[in-house]
């Protein structure tokens, strides 16, 4: 089933695209989509934290993604 990627930041710059449709499976939480987007993009290995939202939420590694499911890339911020 394919999800949609949108990606900001650092997030943005690895995948090369601000969107992307993905693939994943029926029944794939987050921690499986980190696990996929790990093995596709090793650059994600360097960041210190990734964060994940669906839809305008926050979502844990438990989350099970849907058909069609937005799902936001959250690099580590830095401020100053």
């Amino acid at each position: 089933m394919k999800i949609n990627l949108i990606a900001f930041g650092i997030a943005k710059e690895i995948i090369k695209a601000k969107q992307l449709d993905f693939e994943v499976a029926q029944g794939d939480t987050i921690a499986t989509l980190k696990s996929k987007l790990y093995q596709r993009f090793p650059e994600f290995g360097q960041l210190k934290s990734l964060s994940f939202a669906v839809g305008e939420d926050y979502q844990d590694d438990s989350h099970v993604l849907r058909e069609n499911d937005e799902v936001v890339i959250i690099p580590p911020v830095s401020g100053g």
